[in-house]
């Protein structure tokens, strides 16, 4: 990470090339195809980007990203790194970002409607011109693409730091990190769950069940030292809320993403009956993987082909860290070897060794 306009900057912008550590890169001459699909009614735009060359050895994948609120045409770093290791890339803005139309969700389900959309629209571009096809899902994408697999046809799917548990788990997981990151001891970590045990059946009742509960929390630990730095989700979030508010009111923030409670993303892996890569990172405060582990490996104790590996010293987005002493942490780079193991799968190769990620 960096600016081109610092002075001992690494990569410096010339016409038709970068120049890095005094190194010459050419710029490669990638084909983008711009379109504009249906999906349900909304209309999406995607591009498709193939490397020189693409035929039918080539392989296709299709990108479904996280939870960001913004597009990704012309925005996001990865689907580039994989168009410069052989592989055509269809990638769009979900709907209610960037160039695409509709309002913003997360609603999962949806949400895989319009990556099956996307599948039938990148196919179609790339007809004659691409042979093994799958769908990769980074953050969020990791509930949506397990999600349209089946349908979208694909032949295998890629998660990079996505979960193997369902929102309400991850957000309890969150909370659980965030104090033991910060010193603090099991004993407290127990109140915790006690806590996002009632958050996970208010919002999956829509406010209805726990309300009274959550109220005595709040006036049980409201001195405690540890509870107003819970963040977790959503936890933190209706914590610093009235009872009567959210029993009026909710959470409009939350509850305009129309989230599906009841997905359960363990079920639909299990059903998978393609191969499946898990890319995690080994320090994920937002995604934590301890119980992600766990169960990816339940699920290939039952027959389902799964490869895991964990790259070590790396934060959500598979970002590499510096940590200060207060504990926050400052991006520094994508570890050697993602990019490569995500390519590798794509064309169906893999099972060598990737930076410092151990197998799992």
């Amino acid at each position: 990470m960096g600016s081109t306009q610092d002075a001992a900057t690494r990569l410096v912008c010339g016409a038709g090339a970068v120049v890095v550590d005094g190194e010459a890169w050419p710029k490669v001459a990638v084909v983008e195809t711009n379109t504009r699909f249906d999906s349900n009614g909304v209309t999406l735009a995607g591009r498709l980007l193939e490397p020189p060359g693409a035929g039918r050895q080539t392989a296709l994948v299709i990108y479904a990203h996280g939870s960001e609120d913004s597009g990704w045409i012309d925005r996001a770093r990865d689907p580039y790194q994989l168009v410069a290791r052989g592989v055509s890339v269809f990638v769009y803005d979900k709907r209610g970002t960037g160039m695409s139309g509709g309002e913003y969700t997360q609603n999962f389900p949806r949400l895989a409607d319009d990556l099956v959309a996307a599948s039938r629209e990148a196919k179609r571009l790339a007809a004659g011109r691409f042979g093994r096809f799958g769908l990769l899902g980074l953050s969020q994408g990791g509930w949506i693409a397990p999600l349209a697999a089946s349908r979208a046809k694909a032949e295998f799917v890629g998660i990079g730091y996505g979960l193997a548990v369902d929102i309400a788990e991850q957000d309890a997981a969150q909370v659980a990190k965030e104090l033991r990151d910060r010193g603090y001891g099991e004993d407290v970590v127990a109140k915790a769950r006690g806590i996002t045990d009632i958050t996970a059946r208010l919002v999956k009742s829509g406010y209805k069940d726990g309300l009274g509960d959550l109220a005595q929390a709040q006036s049980r630990y409201a001195k405690e030292p540890w509870f107003p730095t819970i963040k977790g989700g959503y936890t933190g979030v209706l914590l610093g809320m009235p009872v009567e508010e959210l029993r009026t009111q909710g959470t409009p923030r939350f509850d305009k993403l129309e989230v599906d409670w009841t997905q359960n993303p363990l079920q639909v892996i299990s059903n998978l009956d393609v191969p499946q890569l898990w890319a995690l990172a080994a320090e994920d405060r937002q995604a934590p993987i301890a119980l992600t582990l766990e169960r990816l490996a339940q699920v290939r104790s039952q027959g389902r082909d799964i490869a895991i590996y964990v790259f070590p010293h790396t934060d959500h987005g598979m970002w590499e860290y510096d940590q200060a002493a207060d504990g926050m942490r400052k991006r520094t780079r994508i570890p050697p070897g993602f990019y490569d193991l995500m390519a590798d799968w794509a064309k169906g190769l893999g099972g060598g060794q990737y930076g410092e990620a151990s197998r799992r």
